[in-house]
């Protein structure tokens, strides 16, 4: 893991960097007496259907591991490497992970969705047949009594322009339209390939740490900041667990991924940590 203190950067803001989130009412606030869990960029899929099952499998070990212990879990994006859903069909494969989400959440654990690059085509299945709550956007919460910005991450900062580009087309309505009328095993086979071998949809062109006046996401929440304070940045996309201070009293953290580190961010009271599932 990295943990680094976010040096001064002068640049001039970004005028989209300015531009504010969608408006909320007010931030949803939750308060726990037991540990919340976050996670992110499960991936499964990918790089191949064998491969990743032996990811879920741990993954699914640590979902039973929380079970009993979690006040609510945080899932931040790319829980597959790619998803689309049809009016009537969505990706088969590794139903146990659904199996187990929607068992939670029937047993009364809230679970909050963060919709990620390769999920950009997520509706209204995870709401209706499994219970999670999805957001398509970052959200601000409290919890614990302490201010959170939490989101996926991608598309956001100064960089990332060949992603941004890239989301535009993929989120057009009119091309999602007719990307439904092409059969589905035609089309999710079309976007699993895609997904799994350009590196530019996948945003994984840049798994490396940047550097503390680099890592964009950093950058991104410093110029959030000066908008608005918050006590945490909670983010996915990158791949790296990292825990940045961006000041003495606000703390970005990235939750890492699933398919290299297996870590995961554990809130108990008002602290969040960053933690590695051990597996068997």
């Amino acid at each position: 893991m990295y943990k680094i203190l976010l040096k001064t950067w002068n640049k001039p803001l970004a005028e989209t960097d300015l531009l504010p989130l969608p408006l909320q009412a007010n931030p949803m606030e939750i308060r726990s007496d037991k540990p919340i869990f976050f996670a992110s960029d499960q991936h499964f899929g990918a790089p191949t259907y064998e491969a990743s099952k032996v990811r879920e499998a741990a993954f699914l070990e640590w979902l039973d591991y929380i079970e009993d212990k979690a006040g609510a879990l945080f899932l931040l994006g790319d829980l597959f490497d790619f998803w689309f859903e049809y009016k009537k069909v969505v990706p088969r494969g590794f139903v146990r992970t659904l199996g187990k989400l929607a068992s939670l959440a029937d047993r009364g654990l809230p679970i909050y969705y963060f919709v990620g690059n390769h999920d950009l085509w997520m509706t209204d299945y995870f709401e209706k047949e499994l219970g999670i709550t999805v957001f398509h956007k970052p959200q601000d919460f409290i919890l614990n009594g302490k201010k959170y910005l939490i989101g996926h991450g991608d598309g956001l900062g100064p960089n990332d322009h060949g992603y941004k580009r890239m989301k535009k087309v993929f989120t057009n309505p009119f091309l999602k339209f007719l990307f439904r009328w092409v059969h589905p095993d035609i089309g999710i086979r079309l976007g699993q390939y895609l997904s799994t071998q350009n590196k530019l949809i996948s945003g994984d062109e840049d798994i490396r740490f940047l550097g503390d006046d680099q890592e964009w996401l950093a950058q991104y929440c410093r110029r959030k900041l000066e908008q608005k304070h918050r006590d945490f940045f909670l983010f996915g996309h990158r791949h790296l667990p990292l825990e940045i201070a961006l000041s003495q009293k606000a703390t970005y953290i990235n939750t890492g991924d699933w398919i290299t580190h297996f870590t995961y961010v554990e809130l108990v009271d008002t602290t969040p940590s960053l933690k590695t599932w051990k597996r068997d």
